[in-house]
C-alpha cells in the first residue's frame, strides 16, 4: 500500500463523546453558577483541550480564573464525564470494525485533545487498546490543537515504532472539526473528515469527508495518498 499510517482522532471520531463532554462541561460550571450553550460549546470550544478550554472561556466572558480554578474545573469535569461513560457505550457504530482492519494494514495512532485515563478506558473496554501504537493525550504536548504540536507528536512516535521511513504526505489523520484538521494539516499529513459532529461545509482542510468511520475503506485512504 502506498498508505503509510493512519492517525485518529479520538473524540468524535471513535468514542461519541462529544455530547457527554459537552454535559460534563455544563455541570461543572453550573455549579459556579456559569451556563454554557450547546451552540456556545460547538462553535467556540470543541477543539481545546479541558484546559485550554476553561481558559478559552474565561477570557471570553472575562471571569478571570486563576490556574488553581481551572485544575479545579477540570477535575470536576472528568468526575461527571466518568459518571456517564460508566452508564453505556460511546463508540460510533463501525469504529472497532475500521480500527481492526486499519491495524492489521499500518501502524496506527491517536491524537486527541482528550485525558489519557479516558481514552484508555474506553479502547480498553473495546478490546482494541493494543492495536494502537502510539496515543497522544491531553497534556502531552506545551499546545493544543489546532497547533500541529499533537499530530507531529502522534507522527514522530509512529516512526518510532514503524520499523521504517514515515513520510508525513502518505500517513492519513482522521478529524471531526476544522481545528483537528488544521492541526493535522499544519503537521504534513493529509486529512480526512468525518461529519459526526459538523456538517461538511465546515471541515475546509479535508480532502474527503464521510460519515464516520463506517463509511470509510482503507482503498480509499490508500488513494488519496497516492494522488
Amino acid at each position: 500500500m502506498t498508505l503509510q499510517a493512519i492517525i485518529f482522532d479520538f473524540d468524535g471520531v471513535i468514542a461519541d463523546s462529544e455530547p457527554l463532554h459537552l454535559r460534563a462541561f455544563q455541570q461543572a460550571l453550573g455549579e459556579h453558577g456559569i451556563f454554557l450553550s450547546r451552540d456556545e460549546y460547538f462553535s467556540r470550544y470543541l477543539g481545546y483541550d479541558d484546559v485550554g478550554a476553561f481558559k478559552a472561556l474565561s477570557r471570553d466572558r472575562g471571569l478571570g480564573m486563576n490556574e488553581r480554578q481551572v485544575a479545579a474545573l477540570v477535575t470536576l469535569k472528568g468526575v461527571k464525564l466518568q459518571e456517564m461513560m460508566r452508564a453505556g457505550d460511546v463508540l460510533f457504530p463501525g469504529a472497532i470494525d475500521f480500527i481492526r482492519a486499519s491495524a492489521a494494514a499500518v501502524p496506527i495512532a491517536i491524537a486527541s485533545g482528550a485525558l489519557r485515563h479516558e481514552i484508555d478506558e474506553i479502547v480498553e473496554a473495546a478490546g482494541v487498546a493494543s492495536l494502537f501504537s502510539a496515543i497522544v493525550a491531553s497534556g502531552d504536548t506545551p499546545e493544543s490543537k489546532p497547533s500541529p504540536a499533537p499530530y507531529r507528536l502522534a507522527f514522530e512516535r509512529l516512526r518510532e515504532v514503524a520499523g521504517a521511513p514515515l513520510e508525513a504526505g502518505r500517513c492519513v489523520a482522521i478529524e471531526d472539526s476544522r481545528w483537528g484538521l488544521e492541526s493535522a494539516q499544519g503537521a504534513g499529513l493529509r486529512c480526512v473528515g468525518v461529519t459526526n459532529s459538523y456538517p461538511a461545509d465546515e471541515l475546509g482542510p479535508a480532502e474527503i469527508v464521510v460519515e464516520g468511520l463506517h463509511a470509510l475503506t482503507l482503498d480509499m485512504l490508500d488513494e488519496l495518498v497516492s494522488r
